[in-house]
């Protein structure tokens, strides 16, 4: 086995060619990456994916693909939309306790200006 093979490559058991388009961004230290996105996505689809972008945006799509997979194999149904809900939730939750906390301090605010 060639040690200088990406880890896309190592995956598909090919050659790593110099112009490979997977190389830059699947380190052949960490396989389970690719494995996670080409189970999601498969090889031709990512391939065609990056090679669509411009170089300086790759590495960002990647993080963000790898992320989707790992979201879709470990919640099937909801991915990482479920973890959207789930943030978005705690917004509003936050929000609303921001305002009664602030409504609170309005009205001690009150109460202490009519006994001064």
């Amino acid at each position: 086995m060639n040690p200088k093979r990406c880890a896309a490559c190592k995956y598909l058991r090919r050659r790593c060619p110099k112009d490979c388009i997977f190389s830059p961004y699947f380190p052949p230290n960490d396989p389970e990456k690719f494995a996670c996105i080409h189970r999601i996505y498969g090889a031709g689809n990512v391939s065609k994916m990056l090679q669509q972008l411009p170089v300086q945006t790759r590495a960002e799509a990647v993080q963000s693909l790898c992320f989707e997979a790992k979201c879709r194999v470990e919640d099937p149904v909801y991915g990482c939309v479920g973890i959207v809900y789930l943030l978005q939730t705690q917004i509003q939750e936050t929000e609303n306790l921001l305002a009664k906390t602030r409504a609170e301090i309005a009205i001690a605010q009150t109460h202490n200006s009519e006994f001064l």
